[in-house]
């Protein structure tokens, strides 16, 4: 579609840096074009005021503020949690995750608009661009997406700042302070300026860096125990509470944050295949990520749990990589649905500068039998049993044994 043909836009609009810009930088490349604001709000909390005002005075004709917590929580977030998916061993995916819910939102507004194209401020070195071009491919294949980043002369955020200043575009960043940031319920990420250098120390004392946490060593000399229940794999209550995923996920983050835990410091490999330095805020993710697994080691037996581990790495790529809306991930969550029939209990957990220690955990579905496993006298193991099953167990390699004998390897 030619530029003269687009008369109206919708751009995932979250009031930063990037998406500030575009829309004077739409209708100044795109003839005018009407701009339509859609903010995805996945619980970024403060970063949504005033979004409007700045929205219609920077060029927009209107802006959607849509309220997509509960839904990027329950559809998604949960769903990693599930899986147990960290992409790389660590990463808890927290921009990955809200993206597929963002990207459907954008699609359904779009039509809704009779919109010719959906416009987004990924940059052509990121991940996004490809989790949001392949969610909208899902659901409106033949959508027209405009990317500034790759069309644009502008090559830095120092150069974005003039560009902002140059048009009044409002920021509430400086030049020094200008960390690229994502926030939501699930997590904060901070990239750029110094963390750009993996042999520098994040500034985890300096005011104002951290938001969700404090730094472990300035955390409460006193533990916080929390008890979490959980319903086939979903956490449903803390101590007793029932709540739904947003004020529980809210809550997590509060003592945990509190508390100092989960902040992470990661070199990742992204997508496009450089690799990128981060340092994240997830407390409360860390809290349901570790809860989680505590559970799954008294309600999985040993040949589902290391089957599912192997799934859980699929599952962390395919939610990285922006794979959400195919097949395959349907596919492999129907697996996991099914591993978590019996993931059912309640665990208790204590948080103290950092850590995150089991402190208990139940369930009716426990695998974990008392009798078996103990050290003292018992009716129900007989040992001697042992012995068949180590000659089976062990048949090959001393086959093998032997072989190297005769011929003197």
């Amino acid at each position: 579609m030619e530029k003269a043909n687009i008369k109206k836009v919708v751009l995932a609009y979250s009031g930063g840096l990037d998406t500030s810009i575009i829309i004077p930088w739409l209708k100044e490349n795109y003839n005018d074009c009407e701009v339509i604001a859609v903010s995805g709000d996945v619980g970024q909390g403060s970063e949504l005021e005033g979004l409007e005002a700045k929205a219609l005075k920077t060029g927009a004709s209107r802006l959607y503020v849509e309220d997509l917590t509960e839904e990027f929580l329950t559809e998604v977030g949960f769903e990693a949690v599930k899986a147990g998916a960290k992409y790389e061993g660590e990463y808890l995916l927290g921009t990955a995750i809200a993206r597929p819910i963002i990207a459907r939102r954008l699609v359904e507004i779009a039509r809704k608009e009779n919109a010719d194209a959906i416009c987004h401020g990924c940059t052509g070195k990121g991940n996004d661009q490809v989790r949001f071009e392949m969610a909208i491919k899902a659901f409106a294949p033949d959508m027209r997406v405009i990317a500034p980043w790759r069309e644009w002369n502008i090559k830095s955020r120092d150069e974005e700042i003039d560009y902002a200043e140059a048009h009044n575009v409002p920021l509430k960043i400086s030049r020094e302070t200008n960390y690229s940031k994502d926030k939501n319920i699930w997590h904060l990420s901070h990239e750029g300026l110094d963390l750009e250098d993996p042999m520098n120390e994040p500034q985890y004392d300096k005011e104002g860096f951290l938001e969700m946490c404090v730094a472990p060593w300035n955390a409460p000399d006193e533990p916080t125990y929390l008890t979490i229940h959980f319903e086939k794999g979903v956490a449903t209550a803390i101590d007793g509470e029932k709540m739904s995923a947003k004020p529980l996920l809210k809550r997590l983050n509060e003592l945990g944050g509190a508390n100092g835990i989960g902040l992470d410091d990661l070199v990742e490999n992204r997508l496009v295949g450089m690799k990128s330095r981060g340092l994240y805020e997830n407390p409360g993710a860390a809290i349901l990520y570790k809860a989680h697994q505590v559970l799954e080691t008294i309600t999985l037996d040993r040949a589902t749990m290391h089957y599912k581990e192997l799934v859980a790495v699929k599952f962390a790529e395919i939610l990285y990589d922006g794979y959400w809306w195919t097949p395959l991930r349907e596919s492999l969550q129907a697996f996991i649905d099914k591993t978590q029939e019996t993931v059912t209990g309640d665990v208790r957990i204590r948080l103290y500068k950092g850590n995150i220690f089991p402190a208990g955990v139940c369930s009716p579905y426990s695998l974990y039998d008392e009798e078996v496993a103990t050290f003292e006298a018992d009716e129900v193991f007989d040992q001697k049993d042992a012995d068949g099953f180590i000659n089976l167990y062990s048949l090959s390699t001393a086959v093998y044994a032997k072989m190297k004998q005769r011929n003197g390897i």
